[in-house]
């Protein structure tokens, strides 16, 4: 018992080595300001992403590190989704925020191939014209909706 809580210990350790200059930027942090999924908010929804494809692509042997960096960042899109049509006129947030949250992330980070795909192509089937290329795409697009379900399915009712 005591090796397992070691073990998921160092397992969350090494997790958030991989994200912590993401996870404390100031433009990151700023995803706390904007409702996402249920009562989640956008970072703590990319937060559960990051962490769900870490623990996924660990355990696959797959590039682990890449794909929790871009977990945090694949929808860095700093606005309400709920209310942005309302006020901008620019419909289908789900079509375009993935396009929005490269060009923010590619500002502040460098990405490596496998981060610009999660990104890009995290929406599939939604976005049916834009295919996961990478098997860290292919987690995240599942790990995205999985997290998306849950988020949602905990929301407060009124």
């Amino acid at each position: 018992m005591k090796q397992r809580l070691r073990r998921k210990h160092r397992e969350k350790e090494r997790f958030y080595e991989a994200i912590k200059d993401i996870a404390a930027h100031p433009v990151v942090l700023r995803m706390k300001l904007y409702p996402h999924h249920g009562t989640t908010n956008c970072y703590q929804h990319c937060m559960n992403v990051a962490y769900n494809n870490y623990r996924l692509c660990r355990f696959l042997h797959l590039d682990a590190r890449s794909a929790a960096r871009a977990g945090m960042l694949h929808d860095l899109f700093l606005y309400d989704w709920h209310t942005h049509a309302a006020r901008t006129g620019k419909h289908f947030h789900g079509l375009t925020h993935p396009v929005e949250a490269y060009q923010n992330a590619k500002k502040f980070f460098a990405l490596n191939k496998i981060e610009k795909d999660i990104i890009l192509n995290h929406m599939w089937p939604v976005t049916f014209y834009r295919l996961p290329r990478t098997k860290e795409g292919w987690i995240t697009t599942l790990t995205d909706k999985y997290c998306g379900v849950c988020e949602t399915s905990r929301r407060k009712r009124p």
